[in-house]
């Protein structure tokens, strides 16, 4: 059954190895029609998901539940801010949570602004549920890949901060793939001060190679590599 009437009922997927309901994605369902709110809910638990409603993009906002890992499902069109402006809001705040819209209203242009700004899906009521939920996993999917993403870089940041100034200025030059040799001559030190800085540095930052020194540099936020061996703070 589609979703401009309900959606088809069915039984929640048991397993012994079920997550507890803290570590299940979290499905946010933002619309204006109550009956769809509840219909969405009922079709995301099904799917062993925890679904969690609001009419509007304030409610969800008040809510402040968008740190919680999982997907967002919205209206395009609603009373207040539309999906779409929550959808830019999040991206301006550092939040670029995954988002499949579901709307009656949709149109080409409207479709073409929310998929250039990274929108998991643009879909049109009624659509068939399966439709709907893998859309879902694949937003789920994107939001867990995000969040460790973030917790490397936030684990990367932590050891870069218990680098010395001129255990950081070396590294920025390694990262850089300069040779020791053009590092000293740029540092003015020797070739054996850089070689133990770099030592130093692997060791702090947990690595076990240069490659895998350059892989934990490219985790960091694009503008502290930019800022290199001046960056002094987070």
């Amino acid at each position: 059954m589609r979703v401009e009437q309900s959606f088809r009922r069915r039984s929640a997927p048991s397993s012994p190895q079920q997550r507890s309901e803290a570590d299940q994605p979290l499905v946010i369902i933002v619309d204006d029609d109550a009956a769809v709110r509840e219909a969405l809910s009922e079709l995301i638990l099904s799917a062993g998901f925890r679904p969690v409603s609001f009419a509007s993009t304030r409610e969800l906002l008040d809510a402040d539940i968008l740190d919680n890992p999982g997907c967002l499902i919205l209206d395009v069109r609603m009373p207040g801010a539309s999906g779409l402006h929550l959808q830019r809001h999040l991206a301006e705040n550092g939040n670029p949570k995954p988002i499949i819209f579901l709307t009656g209203h949709g149109d080409i242009p409207m479709t073409v602004e929310a998929m250039k700004a990274g929108a998991v899906d643009f879909l049109t009521k009624p659509v068939r549920d399966q439709t709907l939920l893998d859309a879902v996993t694949a937003g789920i999917a994107m939001d867990a890949e995000r969040q460790a993403q973030a917790a490397v870089a936030k684990r990367n940041i932590e050891r870069l901060d218990t680098l010395t100034q001129r255990e950081r200025e070396v590294l920025y030059e390694v990262a850089r793939g300069r040779l020791n040799k053009q590092i000293a001559f740029d540092l003015g030190i020797s070739e054996v001060t850089v070689k133990l800085h770099r030592s130093n540095v692997m060791h702090k930052m947990e690595v076990a190679s240069i490659g895998e020194l350059i892989r934990a540099w490219e985790t960091l936020p694009a503008p502290m590599r930019e800022a290199g061996a001046h960056r002094t703070t987070i």
